[in-house]
């Protein structure tokens, strides 16, 4: 396990750039003067499978013994998906957003492929300080990707990039030059990206006390068994966060919202 959030979250950053091209130009066109102002996570995601190998809390692990603890739950039925969120005393610390497919609930085809998979990782693995960033422990074959992908984007995108940052998400609230989230995705499109638009342009809003809007995934190619592929890598969040009526800014995620945010690694348009 790791001892230093910074290290972990500068490692994680680092793994996350390597695939995703597009979020180094965003953190420069968001960063103010030279892109050089430091941009603040609001909070950083991860994927994972329900199997105790290499399950949610096993992910949590290395955020809990950091000093994070949970802070809610989270079920998305029609992804077959449970998820909860993390937070860590120091509120410049990003959130954690961690979600894992239910993969019981898919065909028995599906099944087989994932633990197929995830019998190719070492039993503990999940306890090692670089897990959180260590991509896939297996070999899919293009084929069996695409069947994950009728049955799951999610498991697909499981299946070619394994472990590590979904994604990461700038702190408009943070931001030096922009207050609003409709003017950060103006300066995007600006700049030629491409946005989420499942379930608007902008997921949720003040009524809920979080707005959140992402980039489409950059698409990456990647060497499967047999062939190689363009498919989705990750992606960009940006959220919004609005005062409770205590006068607290909302720390919490809105499933509906999150629902959507999801679709920004789908593969099938």
């Amino acid at each position: 396990m790791h001892t230093n959030i910074e290290t972990l979250f500068a490692n994680l950053w680092q793994d996350y750039l390597a695939i995703t091209p597009s979020a180094k130009k965003v953190h420069d066109l968001l960063g103010g003067e030279n892109g050089t102002a430091e941009l603040i996570n609001d909070h950083v995601a991860f994927r994972t499978f329900n199997i105790d190998k290499i399950n949610l809390d096993k992910l949590a692990a290395h955020f809990l013994s950091l000093g994070y603890e949970e802070k809610g739950q989270y079920t998305f039925e029609q992804k077959k998906l449970k998820a909860k969120h993390f937070e860590h005393a120091d509120t410049t610390k990003p959130k954690v957003f961690i979600s894992e497919l239910l993969v019981e609930e898919f065909s028995e085809e599906v099944q087989a492929i994932i633990h197929k998979m995830v019998a190719n990782i070492a039993e503990d693995a999940a306890t090692h300080s670089d897990f959180l960033y260590s991509g896939t422990h297996w070999q899919v074959t293009s084929e069996e990707y695409e069947t994950l992908l009728e049955a799951s984007e999610y498991a697909a995108w499981m299946s070619a990039w394994g472990f590590r940052a979904n994604h990461f998400t700038v702190s408009v609230n943070h931001l030096e030059h922009y207050q609003v989230l409709a003017d950060v995705n103006a300066k995007l499109k600006d700049a030629g990206f491409v946005l989420n638009t499942s379930g608007g342009e902008i997921k949720g809003g003040s009524e809920v006390h979080l707005a959140q809007s992402s980039t489409m995934a950059d698409k990456i190619e990647v060497q499967f068994a047999d062939t190689k592929k363009q498919i989705p890598s990750c992606f960009y969040e940006f959220a919004q966060r609005f005062q409770l009526p205590d006068g607290e800014l909302y720390q919490g995620f809105v499933a509906a919202s999150a629902d959507k945010i999801f679709e920004s690694t789908n593969a099938k348009g």
